[in-house]
């Protein structure tokens, strides 16, 4: 779904280009053709895609990618789709594919909502990652959070049953909201334990540059892992 189809759509992103690194350029030129999703409104064969059968997560918002290369690369048999709109960050992780060899992630660079609504198949994923989303923090700017009722319904059509869509910030009035808009939603349980709102941090979500800062200066990190119903 294009701008010009969608005019009135809030996007839950600002562009910040930022400068491509000559390694990032190179990535982008000659390791895109092998590991990039260019967007298109055709669904994807994800067999085909990645050549078998296996367990598939997608990750919106990957930033530099560290981590999500580092899951991939802890998961030889689970397939990882990452979804990132700044080039230098997908240019980072098309590096860090070449270098660990990666084979079992691709990359799209592309607004999220767009990819999930035209090419990822309904019923075609076993876990969403949504790690440490832009706040948006202003009251004035809640409204471009990306978690959404209605990107909620849009992430449960594309879950499996059983599947799992797990969310990480270090803003607890995001977390709350998070919360609060799952809460509402029939299509999704609280993977928490019992008594708790929030979930322990699992094993395959690694810790983060970021994370271990926000940790340093005070900030809690809150992990929701909700359940496709």
């Amino acid at each position: 779904m294009n701008d010009v189809e969608n005019p009135r759509r809030i996007r839950s992103f600002v562009r910040r280009e930022g400068r491509l690194t000559l390694a990032q350029q190179r990535a982008l030129d000659e390791l895109w053709p092998r590991f990039g999703i260019d967007f298109s409104p055709a669904a994807l064969d994800l067999q085909s895609l990645f050549g078998r059968t296996a367990l598939r997560v997608l990750e919106i918002g990957f930033g530099n990618g560290e981590s999500l290369a580092a899951m991939a690369a802890a998961a030889p048999y689970t397939d990882f789709i990452g979804i990132e709109v700044h080039r230098p960050g997908v240019g980072h992780l098309l590096l860090a594919i070449e270098c660990l060899a990666l084979q079992n992630l691709r990359v799209c660079c592309h607004d999220a909502v767009e990819v999930l609504e035209r090419q990822i198949p309904d019923a075609s994923l076993d876990r969403v990652h949504i790690f440490f989303p832009d706040p948006w923090h202003k009251k004035r700017h809640h409204k471009r959070r990306l978690i959404q009722p209605p990107f909620v319904a849009l992430l449960a059509r594309k879950l499996k049953p059983g599947g799992h869509l797990h969310l990480a910030t270090d803003w607890e009035d995001y977390a709350v909201h998070m919360l609060a808009v799952l809460g509402q939603s029939a299509d999704f349980a609280n993977s928490a334990p019992a008594g708790e709102m929030f979930c322990p941090r699992p094993d395959y979500r690694p810790l983060t540059k970021f994370e271990r800062r926000g940790e340093r200066l005070g900030h809690g990190v809150r992990d929701l892992i909700f359940e496709r119903t």
